[in-house]
């Protein structure tokens, strides 16, 4: 595909997306609270698709195809996981909503440091999240220089693909914090959803149809719609993959962060329906696009140059096929702006040391700006070592997240967790996932996530019951929570 279309593409998306982001201005801006949650005021259908462009990003066109195209259908049980994972919002979602309106929380970090009464917490899970989220962020600028390198045959390189996405997130995030992500992430999720959804028509039909297509599937590749099928999925395998997927919503503080901003309760349950939707379709069309190159393109290299392959056949038309990849582009910026937006809130809020007055605010507020570049060009440099294979790297990235998990559940659901229990289990339970990951080690066979929560599950509980459980902020956070009458049938 000529270069040159993509580069005019690529700037007719830059003017839409930026005229988007700089219409989303806001006097309120001025403010952590403003910059970095939208000011809790974000309605339930731009909610809905913030949310859904944050969460399905590079990974989907590019890693869950990818993923389809080396492993078979075991990614679509893989992904339809997370869908019901995401139910977790129905139960914690509330929470962080009331307690976020009653404590003035802007960061998931702030969050566990105040119900912990340990600031300490609050700088752990922090420093946590950047140590996984930035290499989850590199995830998505590959993604991009994959796509660019493989549509063009390499007339954009690997790396100006990556330098575009990067410049792209930061200039979104930077422009007007949350309202600016979130408007053009709501424009990003409809084009990437339209767009996907299109080409998946004209792929079947080209391939003779629903039927015809599922009938050369069956004969040509039978393994794709079998599990193990090809032999990429086994149990240990699949259950790796899909249990960092499953607590994806609470894990990541990018997407949890998100239940601080709807406006109402009433928006935050159509935040969740709206996603569900959105995700369920696009799971099925990521899925379809796998299989679509495993018969048309048998053979590649890596199961990520699926896509690009499939986008540069020919089989689709010329013009559609640059629209899609400008699609695919959107989604992984918008996933990115959006973790450069809360790792760099929680370094203001929580490493930064600064107290809550407001010129402190103000202080915090340009430490967070201060933050967006430099975690933008360390995301940049991880994604110069082009690591294969984008989904089993989102994964990997979510393992040590998962470490987060108990200390959460913990927070709104067990009155004897501590300080020292949380402090524990994420520095030795991180700690392990690293180390596994690093050596790519599968003890007794199963994935660094599986021991990584186990083991921070078991040290949390441990150390609290040995050390003194909080009394003060701890007795009222929970307290509040239980004087909001049915939180748990909210939504």
């Amino acid at each position: 595909m000529n270069s040159t279309w993509i580069w005019v593409a690529l700037i007719i998306y830059v003017v839409a997306a930026g005229l988007t982001a700089w219409s989303s201005r806001h006097e309120s801006q001025g403010t952590m609270v403003g910059y970095f949650l939208g000011n809790r005021a974000m309605g339930g259908f731009v909610s809905a698709m913030s949310y859904s462009a944050t969460t399905y990003s590079a990974f989907m066109l590019i890693g869950l195809a990818g993923l389809t195209y080396t492993g078979g259908v075991g990614a679509l049980g893989f992904e339809l996981i997370y869908l019901c994972g995401v139910t977790l919002v129905l139960i914690f979602g509330p929470r962080f909503w009331f307690v976020g309106k009653k404590f003035g929380y802007v960061t998931p970090s702030e969050m566990l440091g105040d119900r912990y009464e340990n600031p300490a917490v609050a700088r752990v899970v922090a420093l946590c999240s950047l140590a996984f989220l930035i290499p989850y962020a590199a995830v998505q600028l590959a993604g991009v220089g994959y796509l660019l390198s493989g549509i063009t045959n390499d007339q954009i390189s690997f790396t100006t693909g990556t330098v575009v996405a990067t410049l792209l997130a930061l200039v979104f995030s930077v422009v007007a914090g949350l309202r600016s992500v979130a408007w053009t992430d709501t424009l990003q999720a409809l084009f990437m959803l339209v767009t996907a959804t299109v080409v998946v028509v004209i792929v079947v039909h080209h391939l003779g149809g629903i039927s015809g297509f599922f009938h050369r599937l069956q004969t040509e590749h039978p393994g794709a719609l079998s599990v193990p099928g090809e032999g990429y999925f086994s149990f240990s395998t699949f259950l790796g993959l899909t249990l960092p997927w499953m607590f994806f919503s609470l894990s990541n503080p990018q997407v949890s962060q998100r239940l601080f901003t709807p406006r109402s309760l009433k928006d935050m349950r159509h935040m969740l329906l709206g996603f569900m939707g959105f995700g369920f379709i696009y799971t099925l069309v990521a899925v379809i696009w796998g299989f679509a190159a495993v018969v048309n393109f048998p053979g590649l290299e890596t199961g990520d140059l699926a896509t690009p392959k499939l986008l540069g056949s020919g089989i689709i038309p010329f013009g559609l096929a640059v629209i899609v990849m400008i699609g695919i582009v959107a989604a992984a910026v918008s996933t990115i702006d959006s973790i450069m937006l809360t790792l760099s809130s929680m370094v203001a809020r929580d490493v930064y040391p600064a107290s809550s007055t407001a010129k402190d605010d103000r202080a915090q507020l340009r430490v967070g700006k201060i933050m967006l570049p430099i975690i933008a060009a360390l995301a940049y440099v991880f994604a110069q070592l082009e690591i294969d294979l984008i989904a089993v790297l989102s994964v990997s990235a979510s393992a040590g997240l998962l470490v987060m998990v108990p200390g959460l559940v913990g927070a709104f659901f067990w009155r004897r967790g501590t300080a020292y229990g949380v402090i524990a289990s994420i520095i030795i339970g991180g700690g392990l996932v690293f180390v596994l990951e690093l050596l790519q080690v599968k003890f007794l066979g199963q994935g660094s996530g599986i021991w990584g929560l186990t083991v921070s599950t078991l040290i949390f509980i441990g150390v609290s019951l040995i050390t003194q459980r909080p009394e003060g902020r701890a007795q009222e956070f929970i307290d509040h929570l239980q004087q909001q009458r049915k939180v748990h049938q909210v939504l």
